[in-house]
């Protein structure tokens, strides 16, 4: 089967500083580094390296060909990527010493997807595919409702927050991940928690404890590896893609979200984002104390 990605294609500016700055404060970086990132590219670049066949809707500017060959050498189908008059979207991430990030997103060509090249992607899904959206694309509510049509698996990682977006595409969603933060967010925006939608799957991250998934009234608790953490940039979307690509495999969720937290553990351990997100090999042969 494959997994289809509505996701946003980034480059990623990662700055290493020595704390994350205030409000008015001029930093110095101690080193820059440019990742191939975007939380949708990140999520592929995750599925592919987890065993999953992905194919990537998206698009780039002409600045940002470079992405399109890295997504390519990854294994990620790229033909539904289009190449647009807008800049590449980027990010500006400060990383501090303790590995907490702020981030500044630029969408750029992100939003500059169209209908018809949506239309055209999705018309070679087959019944049983998943599709995956984050917030930092346009035609989420679209994708969502020509998925539930076509008889996919709609899945929404709901990051960047707004209650707004997640409430347009909850009446088409199979599968719903999010963080602490956010799932209080969602609550407070709604009324609602995340044990009252109407939504087969939901996965709530939380952090360095772990993840905990609702399935049906039944809640579980999923422990978190320790590690020492240097960067967190781009975990919570390695342990989505890697979750992604056991569903469609066909792993029960537990053994899914299992494989994930390992993923997320390595991830966490590197600097970087898509560039660094670790193979299937990788995480299955990794020792955590």
């Amino acid at each position: 089967m494959t997994i289809w990605n509505l996701g946003s294609i980034n480059a990623d500016m990662i700055y290493d500083v020595p704390h994350l700055p205030g409000p008015g404060e001029t930093l110095s970086a101690n080193r820059l580094d440019r990742f191939l990132g975007g939380k949708g590219a990140n999520m592929s670049v995750a599925a592919a390296r987890a065993g999953a066949r992905v194919a990537h809707i998206g698009a780039l500017g002409s600045d940002g060909r470079w992405a399109m060959d890295r997504l390519t050498e990854y294994g990620i189908d790229t033909r539904h990527i289009a190449e647009v008059a807008q800049p590449t979207g980027h990010a500006i991430i400060a990383v501090d010493a303790q590995g907490e990030n702020n981030i500044i997103l630029f969408q750029g060509a992100n939003h500059a997807i169209s209908a018809d090249q949506l239309g055209q992607a999705l018309s070679s899904a087959a019944q049983g595919d998943l599709l995956v959206m984050q917030n930092e694309t346009n035609l989420q509510v679209e994708a969502a409702r020509m998925g539930r049509e076509l008889g996919l698996t709609v899945c929404y990682a709901a990051a960047p927050f707004q209650a707004d977006a997640v409430q347009a595409v909850l009446p088409y969603l199979d599968f719903l991940i999010l963080n602490e933060v956010e799932a209080d967010q969602l609550r407070s925006a709604t009324g609602q928690s995340v044990t009252d939608l109407e939504v087969e799957h939901v996965i709530v991250t939380l952090g360095s404890k772990g993840a905990r998934y609702f399935h049906r009234g039944a809640t579980s608790e999923f422990a978190a590896h320790k590690v020492q953490a240097v960067d967190t940039t781009g975990a919570g979307d390695t342990f989505t893609g890697y979750v992604l690509a056991g569903m469609d495999r066909g792993m029960p969720m537990a053994q899914a979200i299992a494989q994930a937290n390992r993923a997320a553990a390595l991830m966490v351990t590197r600097h970087g984002t898509a560039d660094v997100i670790p193979d299937l090999k990788e995480v299955r042969e990794a020792r955590f104390d």
